[in-house]
């Protein structure tokens, strides 16, 4: 599948689009095992963080956050009700 585009880059061009900057790294947990962290924020101060086990799931879990941020007026109370998904 060369030159395939995969599904979390297609998640990122959409953040960038809608006015978020992006970033992600993958870490070793204290078992051994990789985990993806992912982080948009905006000028306004929104800001997530996602860790997850998988590169698309943690970038789908910011499509979400996303669209419920857009939905919601209050979406701190929202991200911090959910335990793998950080406001900071």
């Amino acid at each position: 599948m060369s030159g395939a585009v995969k599904y979390w880059e297609i998640i990122t061009d959409n953040l960038s689009k809608a006015g978020w900057s992006w970033g992600c790294v993958s870490a070793l947990d204290s078992a051994g095992r990789t985990i993806w962290i992912t982080d948009e924020h905006r000028d306004d101060g929104t800001r997530f963080v996602v860790r997850e086990d998988e590169k698309l799931t943690a970038f789908s879990g910011l499509e979400a956050e996303t669209s419920h941020a857009q939905a919601s007026a209050e979406p701190v109370a929202a991200c911090q009700a959910r335990p793998y998904y950080t406001k900071v």
